[in-house]
């Protein structure tokens, strides 16, 4: 379809709702309003107006705004209807935009997409907008804001900006190429800023990782021995009776599960059955099974273990020095005598969950294993599996120039030529109309 065409949408939920929020952008965005609520209003001023359709017959009253390009969201003229949020009342304005001349419905991500080509946003700040509409919570939030409003673009335009003064610099070593002395002195002066992006790469790439943590939430898995108080713990985490609490050994034969939110990241909760060497039943054994599992791929283990079943730093899945994300308690320690085992693990932590006690030190490890996983920062940093491809093969490419001879300036300046070309790609700023219909249909219908 052309930009010439006039989109329209709905662009707030569907449903009933005080307010709705019809958007049109495209050339024919004046006719329309004037069409249906009369002169155009000023430019971005709110103004109450009947609104009817093509027949004249009232249709309901709501504010009229205006937003001539390229001072818009799209760049284009670009008008909303704001009116009351019923389904009959949504039809019938969607009915009759849609019979003006030249107007469609929008498809999913159309105005955004409009809003790229026209100059407004670049890829990564309309990937940050996608991620802005979908953020549950407020680390999320703030993450995604960040980028929506250029911070990420910035940052990859300063690289590209320095890969370019590196690609001219190798330019002149090679016109000057007869002239031994200024050939080399020109490239000494090149190599030391591909030696300094390369390094700033690699350390964003490694933050990149653990900001995938934030944007696709992590998995907390309580795990250990039966009847060591699992589900006692579940229950306190999520402050809601999620699962069964019951003194008989094995009462959690299946995994439960329980979203909630800590540090700003979503963290997904699994409460699993408890873990012995010999379990009373084949349905046990299969719960069991799928105990390890939920264990293994999880991000955060916290591994419970009490009194009566102190396991002396062993047992199944005690993997406590390989692995830094699991968190060793031991619960029911108001419980305890003298004579009764200790966990020989110095840093597990002694809590009751029945007493509430050590319950907020617990809380301040899980706190601190989230922020570190989930890479938690104020710094703009690339969260998609298509940043961390770019940027690896931007990487590879620097690396490769540390291979070639510095009397070889044309293979130096192909690499640079790929590398900004890689960069490029990040922002939009190089033909990437493959990855284009895959980012703009993460939208909604309306955005």
């Amino acid at each position: 379809m052309s930009n010439l065409d006039t989109i329209f949408a709905l662009s707030t939920g569907t449903g009933r709702s005080g307010v709705a929020v019809i958007r049109i952008s495209g050339p024919a965005s004046r006719t329309v309003i004037e069409s249906l609520a009369g002169p155009a209003p000023e430019p971005r001023r709110a103004t109450l107006r009947s609104i009817r359709d093509q027949d004249g017959l009232l249709i309901d009253r709501g504010l009229v705004l205006w937003f001539p390009g390229p001072d818009s969201f799209t760049g284009e003229d670009c008008a909303e209807l704001q009116v009351h949020g019923s389904s009959a009342v949504i039809a019938d304005i969607l009915r009759a935009v849609g019979q003006c001349p030249g107007c469609r419905p929008a498809e999913a991500g159309a105005f955004a997409r409009r809003a790229f080509e026209n100059g407004k946003l670049d890829l990564t700040a309309v990937e940050g907008l996608a991620d802005l509409i979908e953020a549950e919570t407020t680390a999320q939030r703030r993450a995604a804001l960040r980028q929506a409003d250029g911070e990420l673009q910035r940052l990859f335009d300063n690289w590209r900006s320095q890969l370019l003064q590196a690609m001219a610099l190798v330019e002149a070593a090679i016109d000057f190429s007869d002239e031994g002395d200024v050939a080399v002195g020109v490239m000494a002066q090149a190599l030391p800023i591909v030696d300094k992006l390369q390094s700033e790469i690699s350390d964003h790439l490694i933050e990149t990782d653990r900001a995938r943590g934030l944007r696709e939430g992590l998995t907390l898995c309580l795990a250990g021995p039966p009847n060591v108080g699992k589900s006692s713990l579940m229950n306190w985490l999520t402050q809601r009776d999620v699962a069964i609490v019951d003194p008989t050994p094995g009462t959690t034969r299946d995994r439960l599960e329980s979203r909630i939110e800590i540090e700003g990241v979503p963290v997904t909760l699994l409460d699993t059955a408890g873990l012995r060497a010999e379990p009373a039943s084949p349905i046990e054994a299969s719960g069991i099974e799928r105990a390890r599992a939920a264990r293994d791929a999880a991000d955060i283990v916290l591994w419970l273990e009490s009194s009566d079943t102190c396991l002396q730093g062993s047992g199944p899945g005690a993997r406590f020095d390989s692995q830094p994300q699991w968190i060793r308690i031991r619960n029911k320690v108001d419980l305890d005598d003298e004579e009764q085992c200790e966990l020989a693990d110095s840093d597990a932590l002694s809590i009751s969950v029945t007493r509430e006690i050590g319950l907020d030190s617990l809380m301040d490890r899980i706190r601190c294993a989230v922020s570190e996983l989930a890479g938690l920062t104020e710094q703009p940093i690339a969260s998609r599996l298509r940043h961390s491809a770019i940027l690896t093969d931007v990487l590879s490419t620097l690396k490769a120039i540390a291979s070639v001879r510095k009397d070889e300036p044309e293979l130096v300046g192909e690499h640079l030529r790929q590398a900004a070309n890689g960069v490029g790609q990040l922002t939009g700023r190089v033909d990437v109309e493959e990855v284009l219909g895959s980012i703009f249909s993460e939208f909604c219908i309306g955005k």
